[in-house]
């Protein structure tokens, strides 16, 4: 399966160590999972995504891209193929607008399923389908969703409300392309539906069978003394329920952040003023 790493704070960040530099960092995780990369962030509110075929770990483009990205919301992916050849239409993230979507999992028997989830895309956004993988049917499958509740390119969305409509959503894909995994590595005939899903301002985290932790607090923030946004909340967990960064991650990254797993079904978002929910 793949690896998904998703950032959002209240300053511009680098995530070079993140994706390069780390024990465990993206790129390295990229020897057992080497059919393509992305990273997209966002730059005066506006995505860029940067995306390859090939192995992270070889491609000196990735770690050109993670040595500049700094940003406020960022999300990486590193695929190992389960659905769709190796190419760049089925490399993640995925772009729709403003709107970016990385997907860990797998459906089975995705070809037979594949007519019937497409009758729940809306028309509007079935040509923007590309590529052959079901990660990209599930996130128009999702925006199709959201826009029957909310306007997609509205700004200020409620993290509430489009946790609730995300979950619904999830509820029904399960109805039509069967119930997620209740547990990673559930074997090979399992399914999976864990992703990120941010439109800059607003990011979700979605633990849908494939381990995804997170983390919103430091042990000791080694910035603290010069972070003009330095508070409480970076280094315990907060009592507010407003968060100065939070990141995912489909396993703990080494370093000082402290990770806590989603359990199955579970949902954490972040709205633009980084308000905190767990559904």
């Amino acid at each position: 399966m793949c690896r998904l790493f998703g950032f959002r704070s209240v300053i511009n960040s680098q995530v070079h160590s993140s994706l390069v530099e780390a024990d465990n960092a993206l790129g390295i995780q990229s020897n057992d999972h080497p059919d393509g990369w992305g990273v997209a962030y966002y730059v005066q509110n506006s995505p860029h995504v940067v995306k390859s075929a090939k192995s992270a770990l070889d491609d000196a483009i990735f770690k050109r891209v993670s040595g500049i990205v700094s940003s406020q919301s960022v999300v990486a992916h590193i695929r190992k193929t389960t659905q769709g050849n190796n190419n760049i239409l089925n490399t993640h993230p995925f772009q729709y607008g403003k709107w970016i979507f990385a997907h860990n999992g797998n459906i089975t028997a995705f070809d037979k399923k594949r007519k019937d989830l497409l009758n729940h895309v809306s028309p509007k956004f079935r040509r923007f389908i590309l590529g052959e993988t079901d990660s990209e049917l599930i996130f128009y499958f999702l925006l199709s969703h959201i826009e029957a509740k909310m306007p997609l390119e509205e700004k200020g969305h409620d993290a509430k409300d489009l946790s609730k409509v995300v979950l619904e959503a999830m509820g029904e894909l399960e109805r039509i392309a069967g119930v997620k995994a209740p547990k990673d590595n559930s074997g090979a005939n399992a399914t999976y539906y864990t992703f990120i899903l941010t439109n800059g301002d607003l990011m979700i985290g979605y633990q849908g069978g494939k381990n995804l932790f997170y983390s919103t607090y430091k042990t000791k923030c080694s910035d603290r003394d010069q972070c003009p946004s330095f508070s409480a909340e970076c280094e315990a967990p907060t009592q507010s329920g407003f968060i100065n960064h939070l990141i995912l991650s489909s396993e703990p990254l080494s370093g000082e952040n402290i990770w806590i797993p989603l359990e199955p079904g579970q949902l954490i978002a972040v709205d633009q003023h980084m308000k905190m929910i767990i559904s």
